[in-house]
């Protein structure tokens, strides 16, 4: 399938991808949010959670997400086992989702933090990058998940560099300012979006 009216949102930690999807939707547009389908494919999997990394990792039916990411976060090889089992699930619902919003034939966002790192969604082919630089995002990510220095640049590198994404992206939305250079980042992507389809009325 085509899904020509679809853009990725993604970008680092710290980035901003949220509050750039947030405004997106006061602009009218709809977002599909990968974590949040993420996190209710985990619980819908609890069952097969327990059987392979123990019942220790689920409270009350529904998976301990801090506990579990405690433990692939440091191990390679459970992180993957996690993946292979959750990722078909996710692309499969984001790509159903998406299926729905292209018959409407309206542009529309799906936010994908690891778009780039997981290199599985050959389908969708217009990204748009939220960016920061590295000692803003390490600023931002310190602050926010009150962080030391070394812990915060361990999160970090365990993404492909900021930089390198802005090279493959397609449309970059600079974040590194204050909310009301983000707001003009966003009214300058949508009149490119709507420069693009000339029939559209944003």
């Amino acid at each position: 399938m085509n899904y020509k009216n679809a853009y990725v949102i993604t970008g680092n930690i710290g980035c901003g991808k949220s509050t750039v999807s947030n405004l997106l939707m006061l602009h009218g547009f709809s977002v599909i949010d990968a974590d949040k389908i993420a996190h209710e494919i985990l619980n819908q999997n609890a069952t097969n959670i327990q059987n392979l990394f123990g019942k220790e990792f689920i409270i009350g039916g529904l998976v301990d997400r801090k506990r579990l990411g405690e433990l692939v976060f440091n191990d390679t090889a459970k992180l993957r086992e996690l993946e292979s089992l959750l990722h078909p699930q996710i692309k499969a619902e984001i790509l159903a989702k998406a299926a729905k919003f292209e018959e409407l034939n309206f542009p529309y966002f799906i936010d994908i933090p690891l778009f780039y790192e997981k290199n599985s969604y050959d389908e969708l082919t217009k990204v748009v990058l939220v960016y920061a630089p590295n000692d803003i995002l390490l600023e931002r990510v310190m602050k926010r998940d009150e962080l030391s220095l070394n812990s915060a640049k361990s999160r970090l590198d365990k993404q492909m560099d900021i930089e390198l994404k802005r090279q493959k992206a397609d449309f970059i939305i600079d974040n590194s300012g204050d909310l009301k250079n983000l707001n003009t980042q966003i009214e300058s992507l949508i009149k490119t979006i709507k420069e693009n389809n000339a029939t559209l009325k944003i």
